[in-house]
């Protein structure tokens, strides 16, 4: 049986649920004191969202479900859904929640949605800047340990795509692979042989460093796309028309928000940009208690 998902989301319930779970527990601890002294239990307030930056908005389907969780009587009125564009002073949603459930779960809810509407934030400046060329902009494993799940989400809330989730999902032969293999050649027969052995179709990205590994690539075949490792635009338009469009083609190394699109015009299918999900700057965003005249 799939597992269920989270309306908006690809995340599963259980695996945000677990987090959520987790994260509470490193910050509240044996309890939120200082709102256990001055709140009464009862009490209820509402709180808005409010934008301080320029962005790409990206968590909120997280808020709902984290204060739902908290505390099942709240109710999140949404203004702003996940991946829009948002301005200075916009109000993404409005939450009426138990006010000592709402302190308890301010911060996760910040931190996070700072976070991915950071991250998606740059993904949309780099689906920007090739968005009139044949290719796609991927994420990579270079993400936080743990809180790759939601990085991952807000790639593609900022019009990006995700490559492989994990060491499970793809087959990735690189340099190190290669050299403690022994050669290119024997590592891609190795996988062949792994993937027989073991009853696997996993699709296979080798990546080349320079046109000598491309040549023997070539020779051999039996891999689904080659990944081009620092080329230099030269040398990266000449292996793409090498290639010929007998396999997907993938620029990466060093790539920037400066040097995206002239590495596009090389003609690649892909590029794949570690900066995505370990560059981006957090975006400016509070949880501020509505008082009774705003009501």
């Amino acid at each position: 049986m799939s597992e269920k998902l989270i309306p908006d989301t690809p995340i599963p319930e259980e695996t945000m649920r677990h987090f959520i779970l987790d994260a509470l527990k490193e910050d509240v601890g044996d309890g939120d004191h200082t709102s256990l002294a001055c709140i009464d239990p009862a009490e209820r307030s509402k709180a808005k969202l409010l934008v301080k930056d320029e962005c790409v908005l990206a968590g909120v389907a997280f808020a709902k479900f984290t204060f739902e969780l908290i505390d099942p009587t709240s109710t999140i009125e949404i203004f702003k859904k996940d991946g829009a564009a948002v301005s200075y002073g916009d109000i993404a949603f409005i939450v009426d929640c138990n006010s000592q459930a709402l302190l308890k779960g301010e911060r996760l809810v910040l931190n996070t949605m700072q976070r991915m509407s950071g991250i998606a934030t740059m993904a949309n400046r780099f689906k920007f800047e090739v968005e009139d060329l044949p290719v796609k902009i991927l994420d990579t494993r270079k993400t936080t340990p743990l809180l790759r799940f939601l990085e991952k989400w807000a790639v593609k809330l900022g019009g990006c795509e995700n490559y492989r989730h994990g060491l499970y999902d793809r087959v990735m032969i690189k340099d190190n692979h290669i050299d403690a293999c022994g050669g290119i050649q024997e590592a891609i027969l190795s996988v062949e042989k792994y993937q027989k052995d073991n009853g696997l179709i996993l699709p296979i990205t080798v990546e080349v460093r320079n046109l000598v590994e491309l040549h023997k690539v070539l020779d051999i075949g039996k891999v689904d796309r080659i990944m081009l490792d620092n080329f230099e635009l030269p040398l990266l338009a000449e292996a793409v028309a090498t290639i010929d469009g007998r396999f997907e083609t993938e620029a990466s190394g060093g790539v920037n928000i400066h040097t995206v699109r002239n590495i596009a015009k090389a003609g690649v299918d892909y590029i794949s940009v570690g900066a995505l999900t370990h560059s981006y700057q957090s975006v400016d965003l509070s949880l501020k208690v509505m008082k009774e005249e705003e009501n």
